[in-house]
């Protein structure tokens, strides 16, 4: 009885290098992510080293003097910032209350009602995205010239509303647009095939969807909007006041200008009192950004 030769076994196959080889080091790479977190690090250490400077320099006047005391010049040791936060808090809503209605209509407009084959809506789109990067200053000058003095509205706190809702109501448009647009097509697709309209799509499935963008990049604009001094010293805000505003044809301050005022004193005592109200409004900027991030988290949705 004879058995079949056996076969030698087959020589090992070398491990090809492909997709399923192991990691291979690139020094080249590993170079470029270590910049990157050196970048990463001198920011955060940059930021760090100036918020603890100027928590530092805020700490001798950091009581209730400095939001229940009127600005004197003077008495830096009595004077507080009540003026610049009204005067704040009232051209803020009116930001507010001009710019976010417009903002979001344009962007359910252009989203939804727009055809993009007409050359003015090609144009609006233009310049929606040119006047994003226009530099605040400008907005002043317009408003300035065309606001106050054209139009004889005066140094007053409509006169600021009405610029600073000039000045973000690009970045309402463009992120209310986007958070339109992440809302998937097939939502509209099966309101209309139910027999909605248009208007009753956009309306009860299309914004209750777009809400978390809308609300983020709305609170974001205006968090802009708050922080700009350039815009408001152009529109003549007054950096002594010792009264709050009592209405739209009012005078005002706010606190990038009382910031400004401050730092430009000699003494050391407007230096404290110009780090304490950097202080406050950092303050209202992250409780602007907070809501943002609460909202954005609570009605996000997931598709």
């Amino acid at each position: 009885m004879t058995t079949a030769p056996t076969q030698a076994p087959a020589p090992a196959r070398k491990p090809e290098r492909g997709l399923l080889a192991g990691p291979r080091f690139r020094p080249g790479e590993t170079l470029f992510r270590w910049l990157l977190l050196a970048c990463l690090a001198v920011g955060i250490v940059f930021l760090v080293s100036l918020l603890a400077y100027v928590l530092i320099e805020a700490w001798p006047r950091m009581d209730p003097r400095l939001w229940e005391n009127f600005p004197s010049i003077r008495r830096p040791e009595r004077a507080g910032a009540q003026s610049a936060i009204f005067g704040t808090l009232w051209v803020i809503s009116f930001t507010a209350l001009f710019c976010l209605p417009t903002g979001i209509m344009a962007a359910i407009y252009l989203e939804e009602y727009a055809d993009p084959d007409r050359w003015y809506n090609r144009l609006i789109e233009l310049n929606i995205q040119n006047l994003a990067a226009v530099p605040s200053i400008i907005y002043g000058i317009l408003g300035l010239g065309l606001l106050a003095r054209q139009f004889a509205l005066g140094t007053t706190v409509l006169t600021a509303a009405l610029t600073l809702s000039l000045l973000v109501l690009p970045v309402v448009v463009i992120a209310s647009r986007e958070a339109i647009r992440a809302v998937p097509q097939s939502i509209r697709q099966a309101s209309l095939a139910l027999g909605a309209t248009q208007w009753q799509t956009v309306r009860r499935q299309v914004l209750p969807a777009a809400v978390p963008g809308i609300a983020t990049g709305s609170i974001l604009a205006l968090s802009r909007a708050i922080g700009e001094a350039a815009p408001v010293i152009m529109l003549g805000a007054v950096t002594f006041v010792m009264f709050n505003p009592e209405g739209l044809q009012s005078s005002y301050t706010v606190l990038p200008v009382q910031i400004y005022n401050w730092i430009s004193q000699s003494r050391e005592e407007f230096h404290h009192l110009a780090a304490a109200a950097i202080i406050l409004l950092l303050a209202i900027l992250l409780l602007m950004n907070a809501a943002a991030i609460w909202l954005r988290n609570r009605y996000s949705r997931r598709w």
